[in-house]
């Protein structure tokens, strides 16, 4: 790895759309970290990408422990003195499907706000001085059109029977954070966005024995990989699908 070459860290990356991302950028050149709760699964997950000669390096990262997430800010630290990248790509749903939005219990609320929401915040606060000591640095913030509260309340909308209550705020409120994190780093260099991924193929997606999702996995990384990698003109404090501005 030389100085120039940009560092990344893609959370939740053993699998699924944030394996791909982890892929996709080091095929672009990025030296990754692909981050994991399970070291042993993200040493493992590391090893078959650099077995493709790609520059990927694991770290354990568990967004809901303090103690994981300051662990892991020491090794970046220590190994390359900065982050250009960071994906905040971890993410859970575990609402209840059969249940009302008045009747999903707290339990469900909590666990999913603190891995979507509360881990997303911890996450990108712990390594924004790292952040800043890029010379161009990006966040981005996988979030979901579900968090879209124009598209719910719109009948012509493809998401207005789908409440997954939750899950769903839990991303209206990443959306939020990314709007009021831009706007403190306004006049840096530091670019933050969050993205929609797609109705993408993941297991999340997998239910009732069907695939319900519409669109491949490396199809549902490129827009983190889009925003990950755009130049000093690119935008902060959006919200997007591919290249399409998405409503808030």
């Amino acid at each position: 790895m030389n100085d120039a070459q940009k560092i990344a860290l893609v959370t939740g990356a053993t699998r699924g759309i944030g394996l791909e991302t982890v892929r996709q950028l080091a095929q672009a050149g990025v030296h990754t970290l692909l981050a994991g709760r399970d070291r042993d699964r993200a040493v493992e997950a590391a090893l078959k990408l650099q077995g493709e000669g790609l520059p990927v390096e694991a770290i354990a990262l568990d967004v809901t422990d303090a103690g994981s997430i300051d662990a892991a800010v020491a090794t970046v630290r220590t190994r390359h003195g900065r982050l250009d990248i960071l994906v905040n790509n971890a993410g859970i749903a575990v609402d209840d499907v059969t249940k009302k939005p008045s009747e999903q219990g707290l339990d469900v609320w909590r666990r999913t706000f603190d891995t979507n929401l509360f881990g997303v915040v911890a996450v990108t606060n712990a390594f924004l001085p790292l952040i800043r000591a890029s010379s161009a640095g990006r966040i981005v913030n996988v979030s979901s059109l579900l968090g879209s509260i124009t598209a719910h309340l719109d009948p012509a909308s493809p998401i207005y029977e789908m409440k997954i209550p939750a899950y769903d705020v839990s991303k209206t409120a990443v959306n939020a954070w990314t709007v009021h994190l831009a706007h403190e780093l306004r006049g840096t260099p530091i670019k933050v966005n969050t993205i929609h991924p797609g109705y993408v193929q993941t297991e999340m997606n997998y239910s009732d024995g069907e695939q319900r999702g519409e669109i491949s996995v490396p199809e549902g990384a490129k827009t983190s990989v889009r925003l990950a990698l755009i130049g000093p003109d690119g935008p902060t404090a959006g919200f997007f699908y591919m290249d399409e501005a998405l409503p808030w």
